[in-house]
């Protein structure tokens, strides 16, 4: 029985690759689609600002278990289809992702002066040239540490996946804590490994950000 338990709360940490999966394919999306919401919110165009300034505030306003219930539960009754655990996980995850990047992004554009714009226009540097050589590079090194928390963050929220049955950390949590009738050192041992994991995942984003710094 000892060792049964052992082996079982071993279980445990092997839903790091599942929480991995779900916190890496999200922040890749989410920064994608939150550059596209930066570049409408800061569009001329009202109404597609207005569109944009909506989707964030929809997206920060109602909580992510919810929106994960409706990719996961609501919408395939609505569609009359079927949405698999992993295509709503990284779909619900990367848009509410995307929104709280798309405010990073927009600050990070804020934030550089507005005589560097000036600047650039006066002497006819191109569209491209001005934001892929001046304004994206300093606007990059501004929101990294931004960044860096909310990839932190989406380690943690990507938990609430296992609500719909995906074997993550907290999946394989209660699967021990339910066939062995105790939850303390289960729960133990999931908080250990999510600490140690945010520990790595932090580490190696402060190098990545140090040698931006150094080469910037």
């Amino acid at each position: 029985m000892h060792s049964e338990y052992i082996s079982a709360l071993l279980t445990i940490p092997m839903g790091i690759v599942v929480t991995l999966k779900y916190a890496v394919c999200s922040l890749i999306l989410g920064i994608i689609i939150g550059v596209g919401v930066t570049g409408c919110q800061l569009s001329k165009i009202k109404p597609i600002s207005y569109i944009a300034h909506f989707y964030i505030s929809i997206l920060r306003g109602t909580p992510l278990l919810l929106q994960l219930s409706l990719f996961y539960f609501a919408l395939p009754s609505l569609l009359h289809c079927k949405i698999s655990m992993t295509v709503a996980g990284i779909l619900c995850f990367s848009l509410n992702s995307s929104a709280y990047l798309a405010e990073i992004f927009r600050g990070g554009i804020k934030s550089i002066d507005k005589g560097q714009f000036e600047a650039a226009d006066s002497l006819n540097i191109t569209w491209f040239k001005k934001y892929f050589y001046i304004i994206i590079p300093q606007v990059i090194r501004n929101v990294i540490p931004a960044v860096i928390n909310e990839a932190i963050s989406l380690v943690k929220e990507s938990s609430i996946i296992s609500i719909i049955g995906e074997s993550d950390i907290m999946h394989n949590t209660h699967l021990v804590s339910a066939q062995y009738y105790t939850y303390f050192v289960p729960l133990l041992v999931a908080g250990t490994t999510y600490y140690i994991l945010i520990i790595i995942v932090t580490f190696l984003a402060k190098l990545y950000e140090q040698k931006m710094n150094f080469y910037g």
